[in-house]
């Protein structure tokens, strides 16, 4: 492992992160499962990116179909990315229904920037301050936690909201949260860069997936439209099923958004990621900016994302989604009452987690608690991690495929994990 830690710091250059305190060394990966070069499995109960299960055959075979036919970039006229397209907008409501195929989430945010500034004129953004959207330059601006040291003067133009916590925030109905918005919206508008859009993660994932209403995020998105800026939904987490009651995350949250951006999952691994919008939007972005993708929408890759929603729908994945996330919210929510750390369980289908504090009184983040946890479950045999404000609460994100036996592994190794887990460390 050593020699492994050193040959990367020496062609990959420092800091490169590596998940737990003694990082994993996967060699192989079978729906849920995951295989270290010792032959040891692992629970996967993290990786969003193998959405329909790791290795999937249905995608393994259709990437490997098309690739022994034919790739190459959109320039040349081909059925794939149009097939592709047409299958993936009908999951939207109108007028959602046209598409930009990008291999990452962070080009597909970039997009969505760049549309918003070529639809309002304006260059203003309003993101939360514990939110997480990508790595280009303009696109890491968004993150409080992951501004560039050199930023091109960017992040004038941004401005971040307080993140939402159902936790600690009383905000039932969304209006907190839209007021904040409105004094950014002022404040843009008064230092005269006026409001291109607000974009959200539509469950607020990184942010700890707080318990929302369904329709919480509305009134924010009618403050945003109202001042002639564009609402941006990113759903590399949220989409594709994995709400469980909905297809998308924002369909929960009952808006329709003028962009739409997708990534990691949709493709189960393989590159791929897009940007759907409205045809009035992407007709102005298309005719102000020249804009095109060598390896974006190509012939492979859009055989690798249809075959992920062949998968989805055949399998039901969505229904599965909501009936393990409930199951989840009752075992996690059943050792809360009988660990005090547990101050809140958290859930939204398949993506589901406890926030652990010191006191349940005050509330004081246990961060120290949720690292020695997740390492512990890390050496049990269990994947997660944990994120928030505070990086205190339980990130339990799996491949769709993860099921009620996986969960009660899952569940009984977290109950032996905690009750041999002091709140402070020895």
């Amino acid at each position: 492992m050593s020699d492994l830690m050193e040959r990367r710091r020496e062609l990959l250059g420092p800091n490169v992160s590596t998940f737990y305190e003694e990082p994993v060394h996967i060699v192989r990966g079978d729906g849920v499962w995951l295989w270290d070069k010792d032959g040891r499995r692992y629970l996967d109960c993290y990786n969003n990116v193998a959405h329909v299960g790791h290795c999937n055959p249905r995608v393994v075979d259709a990437l490997c179909a098309q690739a022994r036919t034919l790739n190459t970039h959109t320039r040349y006229l081909h059925e794939g990315i149009l097939d592709y397209v047409e299958r993936l907008t009908a999951t939207f409501d109108d007028p959602l229904s046209t598409a930009i195929m990008t291999c990452t989430g962070s080009e597909a945010n970039d997009i969505a920037l760049r549309m918003a500034e070529a639809m309002t004129g304006k260059r203003g953004i309003i993101a939360t301050d514990a939110t997480y959207h990508g790595n280009t330059t303009l696109v890491s601006h968004l993150s409080r936690s992951n501004v560039p040291a050199v930023g091109f003067g960017l992040g004038a133009y941004l401005r971040h909201v307080e993140a939402p916590d159902s936790y600690r925030i009383d905000d039932p109905d969304g209006n907190r949260f839209a007021a904040l918005v409105a004094r950014a919206v002022e404040d843009l508008q008064a230092s005269g860069i006026g409001v291109a859009a607000l974009i959200v993660c539509p469950i607020f994932l990184n942010e700890g997936f707080p318990a929302q209403a369904e329709g919480w995020l509305r009134p924010a998105a009618e403050v945003v439209h109202k001042a002639g800026g564009l609402l941006i939904c990113d759903e590399v987490q949220a989409g594709f099923g994995r709400c469980g009651s909905h297809f998308w995350g924002h369909q929960k949250q009952g808006v329709v958004p003028d962009i739409v951006t997708m990534g990691k999952p949709m493709g189960n691994g393989h590159p791929v990621a897009g940007v759907v919008t409205t045809p009035d939007i992407m007709a102005r972005f298309r005719t102000s900016s020249r804009y095109f993708n060598t390896f974006g929408g190509n012939p492979v890759s859009c055989a690798a994302a249809m075959a992920v929603l062949d998968e989805l729908q055949e399998k039901d994945l969505q229904a599965k989604a909501l009936a393990i996330g409930a199951m989840a919210h009752e075992r996690l929510s059943a050792l809360a009452d009988t660990y005090e750390v547990i101050g809140d369980v958290r859930q939204t289908g398949m993506v589901f987690g406890a926030e652990f504090v010191t006191d349940r009184e005050t509330k004081q983040p246990a961060s120290d608690y949720a690292d020695r946890v997740v390492n512990a479950m890390r050496n049990r045999g269990i994947l997660l991690s944990k994120l928030g404000r505070h990086k205190n609460t339980l990130k339990i994100r799996p491949p769709m495929p993860f099921g009620a036996e996986h969960l009660d592994l899952l569940i009984e190794t977290l109950d032996d994990v905690m009750s041999q887990t002091p709140l402070v460390a020895r």
